[in-house]
């Protein structure tokens, strides 16, 4: 029987496969251009003030944009933002999944590779936004890992730790209780390793300073001059950023030395 004959139709496969036949020629909406200004300025407004809510955040926005408190919560929620003050958590865990305890209350960091923390934050491109995931060492202040995304979607958080897990390991590994961070697939690597798991307390805006400082210097230093006009210009952006970061960028708490200077040392 000639090939022709043995191929289905549309129709037929998706009958076969349970699927509506409209779904085939579905093409994504980008975003308009409205909702990318309001999300970068909500940006903006976060970077400068984490301890905004979506209340302030929503009158911060005026009188540039009209937007009513229900819609910035919306927009922080799909940017994966939240403040950093007690009230309602929009990075929130998986109700299955399990919560572990801060513990780096009163802990003196030491030590590279004592402490690791990790955060998601929103990167914006001209006419659309990406997702940045970064893995610090708290001591040196090195970015040990990196990933940037299109999507919020798990994978990319796992990469991250992947490839940082490949050359070292932390005794106490930090981050907040989003569901990103509260998965099996994201804790059994380091519970693997026997890496100590800690949390961020909801609505503590000390628990992940550091990694917060970060963000300010990744997006006043970089992401805010440059304007990304597209993810390949986001990915070299970034890389170049990152190792100017890591190994030229002079800390003044580190005693003017180099994270690198001072992870590898």
């Amino acid at each position: 029987m000639e090939r022709e004959a043995l191929e289905l139709t549309l129709t037929a496969q998706c009958e076969l496969l349970g699927l509506q036949r409209s779904g085939l020629y579905y093409q994504p909406v980008p975003p308009s251009a409205r909702e990318v200004a309001i999300k970068h300025r909500i940006d903006e407004l976060y970077t400068a003030y984490p301890f905004y809510g979506s209340r302030k955040i929503a009158y911060a926005l005026r009188p540039e944009y009209i937007v009513n408190r229900k819609a910035v919560q919306r927009h922080m929620r799909e940017m994966g933002l939240v403040a950093m003050v007690p009230g309602p958590h929009l990075s929130k865990p998986h109700p299955a999944h399990q919560i572990y305890p801060y513990l780096l209350r009163h802990l003196k960091v030491a030590a590279v590779n004592q402490v690791w923390g990790i955060d998601i934050t929103y990167i914006r491109l001209q006419a659309d936004w990406m997702y940045l995931v970064a893995i610090l060492d708290w001591h040196s202040r090195y970015v040990v890992s990196w990933e940037l995304d299109q999507t919020l979607e798990l994978p990319f958080v796992l990469r991250a730790v992947a490839r940082a897990l490949a050359g070292a390991t932390p005794q106490i590994m930090n981050s907040d209780q989003g569901s990103h961070f509260t998965s099996v697939q994201y804790l059994e690597p380091l519970i693997q390793k026997n890496v100590a798991i800690s949390m961020d307390g909801r609505g503590r805006a000390l628990d992940n300073i550091f990694t917060e400082r970060l963000w300010r210097s990744v997006k006043y230093e970089e992401v805010y001059l440059q304007e990304y006009g597209s993810p390949k210009e986001a990915r070299h952006g970034l890389t170049r950023y990152f190792d100017f970061y890591n190994h030229t960028r002079l800390h003044q708490a580190l005693g003017y030395r180099t994270p690198a200077e001072v992870y590898f040392n």
